[in-house]
């Protein structure tokens, strides 16, 4: 029985092995001591057996001397998605390097959105110079698309879709699709109708298509909670809202005559997703993305700004306990116990903080339930300030042999758990309706308030109570 239990496992722990995504540390080091012994035809069987993804991590975990090399060695066995895929500083690094000739005919084999995506990195006198390569079609594309916003839907969307009249019946439409197979799109989950002046009417998934009569117009088949267009113009953070809300998995974009100029897919939205949290984690504490790439004196940079308020906030700090210093030399048992209300203090505001950035990140945010949120993370503050006050008061007053000095710490740790609570959740929503980004200077706002409070409600009340 045991051994039947020990050779299932070891059969799991294969299973889990060979399931295992990402590419192993050994496969690595294996292509680069092959790439450096010029064994041409190990290398060329290795790179040709890997998928898109896992070309991407093996050209982000290289060092920059062993990525040229490949590229320059074995630039043929390279899909061009692989850079799509890769962090956009390294990506944008590669194809600066690369003729403009090069760099167009490696986005000519790429979707439209796609080709966007590694251009639009690029400095503008570079992206100029790559378009003159392009054809007429794919330059007017680009073009269009890099007239848009930044982060807009219209630098999101792809052009290839699947466009039909609305009057075509459903037989019409599938031999349409089976006769015109080789130029649809890769992957595309439904198509949408349009009118003669090219507006979008009506978006039908491809299940509803199949499974409906071929006499049948599309137009009596569009679903009655028809999938809403989005304007060219519209934040991809509010496309990606939209997504989740709706639960769809493509959505038709329009242009600002309702012209219907491309489509949004989920494996575009997930990117959306993954970007946007990171970004909002990353700026919360001073980082920017792509940092771990960048170079060493642009990342000091960008560092030393954040790092030069966080300074300017403790030097406010500490004027407000030298306010106090009679008190402290006084009363050294403060000095050692005033560490712990600012902290605490910190901490409750960095959870109540989290909460409402992630409420406006995810706009689960309205004016209706504004002061909800508010209250109820003032009202947790007040209650874990008076738990917490209970403990650490007990505890100075043991310590010390002080009930007077157990007292003020625990009235002072009620204060400042209250405050943080109240400018946890008050200072995002403050910042947002300002139209200023919370996740950014959230932080740094609130780490002042508890420390500045903290400490004046402990020593102010030590001054009062105990001098």
């Amino acid at each position: 029985m045991g051994e039947a239990v020990k050779d299932t496992d070891e059969m799991f722990n294969t299973q889990s092995e060979d399931m295992r995504y990402g590419l192993s540390d050994e496969t690595i080091k294996d292509i680069l001591e092959a790439a450096h012994l010029q064994d041409y035809d190990t290398v060329h069987a290795a790179l040709s057996e890997l998928s898109v993804a896992d070309s991407a991590d093996l050209l982000s975990k290289i060092s920059d001397e062993d990525r040229k090399e490949l590229l320059f060695m074995y630039s043929e066995e390279v899909d061009p998605e692989v850079f799509t895929e890769l962090d956009p500083e390294i990506s944008r690094a590669i194809l600066s390097e690369m003729p403009a000739e090069s760099v167009a005919q490696l986005i000519t084999d790429l979707e439209s959105d796609d080709a966007l995506l590694l251009v639009e990195s690029l400095d503008f006198d570079f992206q100029q110079e790559i378009i003159r390569y392009l054809s007429a079609r794919t330059r007017l594309v680009l073009e269009e698309g890099l007239s848009f916003p930044e982060d807009s839907a219209g630098r999101l969307m792809r052009r290839e879709m699947v466009t039909v009249p609305e009057f075509w019946t459903v037989g019409k439409t599938i031999d349409y699709l089976r006769a015109a197979a080789s130029a649809l799109p890769e992957d595309f989950f439904g198509i949408f109708t349009i009118n003669p002046s090219h507006h979008y009417t009506g978006a039908i998934p491809l299940d509803r298509l199949v499974r409906a009569k071929r006499p049948e117009r599309l137009r009596d088949i569009i679903p009655e909670d028809n999938i809403k267009p989005v304007p060219a113009h519209m934040d991809q953070e509010d496309v990606a809202h939209m997504f989740r809300r709706e639960n769809i998995v493509s959505a038709p974009v329009i242009d600002a005559e309702g012209r219907l100029i491309g489509t949004i897919t989920i494996d575009d939205i997930v990117d959306v997703i993954d970007q946007e949290a990171q970004e909002d984690i990353m700026r919360m504490a001073g980082v920017e993305e792509g940092d771990l790439y960048r170079a060493v004196i642009s990342t000091t940079g960008t560092r030393f700004r954040w790092l030069f308020i966080n300074l300017l906030t403790a030097v406010l700090a500490s004027i407000v306990i030298s306010f106090f210093d009679a008190t402290i030399q006084e009363i050294v048992a403060l000095a050692v116990l005033m560490p712990i209300v600012a902290s605490m203090g910190g901490n409750a505001g960095t959870q109540a903080l989290t909460v409402a950035v992630r409420a406006l990140a995810t706009n689960r945010i309205s004016s209706t339930n504004t002061w909800r949120v508010i209250w109820k993370e003032t009202l947790v503050g007040t209650i874990n300030g008076i738990m917490f006050a209970l403990i650490i008061g007990i505890l100075a007053a043991l310590w010390f042999l002080s009930p007077i000095l157990g007292f003020v710490i625990a009235m002072a740790m009620i204060i400042n758990l209250i405050v943080a609570g109240l400018f946890g959740a008050g200072i995002p929503l403050m910042l947002d309706r300002m139209g200023s980004d919370p996740a950014v200077s959230s932080t740094v706002l609130l780490t002042t308030v508890t420390d500045v409070i903290g400490f004046l409600s402990f020593l102010g009340l030590a001054a009062i109570f105990m001098m």
